[in-house]
């Protein structure tokens, strides 16, 4: 499971040091793709397979899964960190979630979020009233 707030920086050639936290599971590979609310998505390879799984078991007849199927393998960048623990975001990423040097990454249970830290800090702000008032149908059964 991943968890925290970090704050890594891109260097000028684009890569990203993965949290030292996260390499252990990260190690064997990973996928960054667009995720929602323009920051990225990063998953070991199996959970993305996992998620590849269950877009493929949605009739094609089904738009929404059509559309979020297209944009999700679309973007989608493979590649295995090297010893330093480096992904290369590429650049048609970076632009799409507005990366520039400082960055965000957060632990989200089975995935990694790669954010711009104003964008991270701009949601964070608006999203705090929401947290607050979210009703026990996010979690069932409540806390």
């Amino acid at each position: 499971m991943f968890l925290g707030t970090h704050t890594p920086r891109l260097d000028d050639k684009g890569r990203l040091i993965l949290p030292a936290k996260f390499r252990d599971e990260l190690a064997g590979g990973v996928v960054v793709t667009k995720g929602q609310d323009r920051c990225l998505y990063v998953f070991p390879t199996p959970e993305f397979q996992r998620i590849a799984e269950q877009l493929r078991a949605q009739p094609m007849t089904h738009k929404a899964a059509r559309a979020y199927s297209r944009v999700f393998f679309a973007s989608a960048h493979d590649e295995v960190p090297d010893k330093q623990g480096r992904v290369t975001i590429p650049a048609h990423l970076r632009a799409y979630a507005a990366l520039d040097r400082d960055l965000v990454v957060i632990g989200a249970s089975t995935r990694v979020e790669i954010w711009d830290k104003v964008a991270w800090e701009t949601y964070l702000a608006e999203s705090e009233d929401d947290f607050a008032d979210i009703e026990e149908g996010v979690l069932p059964g409540g806390l």
